[in-house]
């Protein structure tokens, strides 16, 4: 027993805990620091039974359902005049059984090579790029394009332009 206890069956708690200077919520929350509040859970009583239960992951499971997502489900069965239960119940039976992924057959694309340019010498291989430079007045910029040897790091070619302008096969 300790002093705050002893203190607080002969004078009270408040007083006893106004005496020593401590609130007396963080004196009851030092007192039952070991005890556990016992978690209950209670079944909500509209909660879908069992058989209830296995009938929505049946019908999930369906051939009409088997590639629809939850949402597509509930507004088909409302459309055909009967109601199982919410979209979100529906998640939920699903998360129960470890099945909320992406319900659609969807292809796998092959892993894919990110080109590689090899120059043995130069010449073989050239790069380009553009840089957008800023002009002398404000909101006025030149374009510089450049051709680069991948070999020698060589500049082919360059030049700067006032517009950056695509080729759409005529000549302007």
């Amino acid at each position: 027993m300790t002093v705050t206890d002893s203190l607080a069956k002969d004078v009270g708690i408040k007083s006893a805990c106004d005496a020593l200077g401590i609130s007396r919520s963080g004196f009851y929350r030092w007192k039952n620091r070991y005890k556990k509040p016992k978690k209950r859970y209670v079944r909500p009583s509209l909660a879908l039974s069992l058989e209830e239960q296995q009938q929505v992951l049946d019908m999930l499971h369906d051939v009409e359902f088997v590639d629809r997502a939850p949402q597509e489900v509930y507004c088909a069965l409302l459309d055909g005049g009967s109601y199982l239960c919410s979209v979100r119940t529906m998640y939920r039976i699903l998360e129960a059984h470890n099945e909320v992924k992406e319900r659609r057959n969807q292809l796998r694309h092959p892993a894919y090579a990110k080109p590689e340019l090899l120059a043995e010498g130069p010449n073989q291989v050239w790069s380009w790029d553009i840089t957008k430079l800023k002009g002398p007045a404000k909101w006025t910029y030149y374009y510089l394009y450049v051709i680069i040897d991948i070999f020698s790091r060589y500049i082919v070619g360059w030049m700067v332009a006032s517009r950056e302008q695509g080729n759409s096969g005529k000549e302007t």
